[in-house]
């Protein structure tokens, strides 16, 4: 089960996880003491009611996507990933974000469909941050549901009758919507007595239902353990022994002893639903087909062949096991053994806006506008950007160019696109960034980028159309190079983008496209060398390569790195003002320290007036200035620059333990709206509340 405090913040607090909130909740409203704690959880641990969901954390629980749409999964093979990291999680409990900056996360979104979140407690509830990246990129999303061994009393009273096996199974349901993730893995790893399988089966149609009732395009997928006729017996098969309870759900994850014939014969089980069979692939090799570990493609090619879907159980190995390079070295590595077999099955842009940063949710800075803002290491699951896929596609040379994450130069977040290698003149080299299906109409199509190159490394956006009857690639670039021409349908010369809040040391270029009626298929970074002629001006960063060892003096070397990109119509987002919204603090908390100073907790919310969603907002980056009392010289007013304490993916925000010198007058807290489209609100224009400090 998740661990996190009921306020979200980064110091530990009264409750350690959200799970023993819940609890707690529950005993003190059905009036059970704390002396009879330990014998009720035995027979109630499971009773969570909803109402205890109506509490102040709620917010901080709560997904917040508008990624998350509604609908079926497609008819075809597909991916379901259930993460179990160690039994245990760690650094995914804070749900404002952690400071490890190397914390597990998952950045290959667009090999998977489907992801669960597995541990070994009675009910496991998705932390926010892991629902609100997958959604981003279209993945469902599913807590769990187990029972195992030591679970007879909770097993007893949830099959007593069919109406309490109904009754909890709107529990279940209630949770999910309340809190934004799309359903449950039902695992009931226990034998059962031949009554309590009518019971059992009225759980699952019934949960089934009513998640599909509630929420369309949920899902309930039966685990393969327990059989129809109550006994613990996995049939690592879809056969008449596990059926009934496939029939009344969304899927059946199939455990991980198959053999090679298996993923077939359970294909002929499932007749017309044969993608809704999920072949299960324990990646740490325990019994599994193919050993797992480095060897897991061995098992997707057979399940590719027979075309029935998989279950990777545990990616977290490649984090969990010593390897010999680095994790996000091995990750890449392990993910593109996944690719190379079983292909992408998620494509994006799918809608407009759209916006990536390239952002994996971790990282040693926090830069806006291509400015740093914080200089302390991170981790949030929450502030993933679209990921790229960095494939190369086309190299009009044998050199390569190497594409990956680079957290040294950010334009905005924690991370960019480093481009590095050797490139001759008049050669060049595509790398696709995403794979797309976004249909265009009559409004113009925007595209912005930012970037930084050395010497004459130079990049641009090739993007590749197709309509009905006719393909186009077209190429945005600073300047147009005549080693284009035979190769893009059109070139398209982009404007700088002059702004006074644009770092110096970023270049931001935006181009503008009509393509009407045509399809949006591929996003690709073009790297190529400018030619310059003798007197023109060049730009030169003070960038370095990935191992501090760039020599521009190299006539082939190529350095540069990839910000961000945007894609929108012509209308600039219309973010909503200061006097839009209503900022509150409902909870302010103050506590002496022997040095004179004092902390600081304080809870604040913020709502706009019209009390409307507005459509337009990704997240929201939370400010302080601590303001000096007179703040009358010039040090002074030095001193009362805005502090960035975190980002918010919700109308709430938690500050823990906040020092406030003794100097200060005034606290004044500043919500920066920030748009999905990558644009970010004026400080001077963005919300606040004051606190005075005075009297406190």
């Amino acid at each position: 089960m998740i661990e996190g405090p009921p306020e979200p913040t980064m110091a530990a607090t009264r409750y350690r996880s959200h799970r023993q909130f819940l609890f707690t909740i529950f005993l003190l409203r059905n009036g059970i003491s704390r002396r009879r704690r330990k014998n009720k959880i035995k027979n109630q641990c499971f009773f969570i009611r909803i109402m205890c969901l109506k509490k102040p954390i709620l917010p901080f629980l709560s997904s917040r996507n508008r990624f998350a749409i509604p609908v079926p999964l497609p008819d075809r093979r597909r991916m379901l990933v259930c993460h179990d990291m160690a039994g245990g999680y760690k650094d995914d409990k804070w749900v404002q974000g952690g400071t490890n900056p190397d914390a597990f996360g998952i950045w290959h979104w667009y090999l998977i469909d489907v992801f669960v979140y597995f541990s070994h407690d009675l009910v496991t509830l998705p932390p926010p941050c892991w629902t609100n990246t997958a959604h981003r990129h279209g993945v469902k999303v599913l807590g769990t549901f187990i029972l195992e061994g030591g679970g007879k009393d909770v097993r007893d009273t949830l099959l007593l009758t069919k109406k309490s096996a109904q009754m909890y199974a709107e529990r279940l349901t209630e949770l999910t919507t309340a809190l934004g993730f799309d359903g449950w893995l039902i695992n009931m790893e226990i034998s059962l007595n031949s009554h309590q399988i009518p019971h059992l089966k009225e759980f699952v149609s019934h949960l089934a239902q009513s998640m599909h009732s509630k929420l369309p395009g949920s899902l309930v997928i039966w685990y393969d353990c327990v059989t129809i006729d109550g006994k613990l017996d996995w049939q690592n098969q879809l056969n008449e022994k596990n059926k009934p309870f496939f029939d009344i759900c969304d899927g059946i994850y199939v455990n991980y002893g198959w053999k090679e014939d298996t993923p077939k014969n359970s294909a002929a089980a499932a007749g017309e639903r044969k993608y809704d069979v999920y072949m299960g692939i324990d990646v740490f090799g325990r019994g599994t087909y193919g050993g797992g570990e480095w060897h897991t493609n061995v098992a997707l090619d057979v399940l590719r062949k027979d075309d029935v879907s998989a279950a990777i159980f545990a990616p977290g190995w490649v984090y969990e096991h010593k390897q010999e390079t680095d994790f996000q070295t091995a990750q890449n590595k392990w993910w593109n053994l996944v690719k190379k077999s079983w292909g992408l099955v998620q494509s994006y842009p799918k809608l407009l806006p759209f916006y990536s940063n390239f952002d994996q949710g971790h990282g040693h800075h926090v830069s806006v506008d291509g400015e740093q803002i914080s200089d302390a290491s991170w981790n949030n699951l929450s502030s993933q950007g679209f990921q790229p896929i960095l494939d190369v596609t086309d190299a009009s040379t044998s050199h390569s160019i190497q594409a990956y994450l680079n957290f040294k130069e950010v334009y905005n977040g924690g991370g960019s696109i480093a481009l590095e290698g050797t490139l001759e003149q008049n050669c060049y080299t595509e790398i696709r960034l995403f794979q797309g299906e976004l249909v265009l109409g009559e409004v113009p199509l925007i595209l912005m980028y930012s970037s930084q190159s050395n010497g004459d490394s130079q990049l641009g956006l090739s993007l590749e159309f197709l309509s009905s009857t006719n393909k186009r690639k077209l190429l945005l670039t600073s300047s147009i190079q005549k080693q284009f021409s035979n190769d893009f349908s059109e070139v398209i010369e982009t404007t700088t983008l002059e702004a006074p809040r644009i770092s110096p040391h970023w270049s931001v270029q935006v181009g503008c496209i009509q393509m009407n009626g045509y399809k949006l298929t591929n996003i690709n970074i073009l790297c190529y060398r400018s030619s310059l002629e003798i007197n023109e001006p060049k730009y030169i960063s003070e960038l370095v390569d990935k191992n501090n060892t760039l020599d521009c003096s190299s006539p082939s070397k190529y350095f540069a790195v990839l910000g961000n990109i945007t894609l929108r119509t012509c209308e600039e987002p219309d973010l909503p003002p200061n006097a839009s919204w209503i900022v509150e603090s409902p909870y302010i908390k103050w506590t002496p320290s022997p040095e004179g100073t004092r902390t600081l907790d304080i809870k604040i919310t913020w709502k706009l007036k019209d009390s409307c969603n507005h459509t337009v907002i990704d997240h929201y980056n939370v400010y302080v200035v601590k303001v000096a009392e007179g703040c009358n010289s010039h040090l002074d007013k030095l001193q009362n620059v805005p502090e960035y304490l975190g980002v918010a993916h919700v109308e709430a925000f938690y500050v823990s333990n906040l020092a406030v010198p003794s100097s200060t007058s005034c606290l004044k807290f500043t919500i920066q709206v920030c748009g999905v489209d990558g644009s970010s609100q004026r400080l001077e224009d963005a919300p606040f509340i004051n606190l005075d400090i005075e009297g406190q």
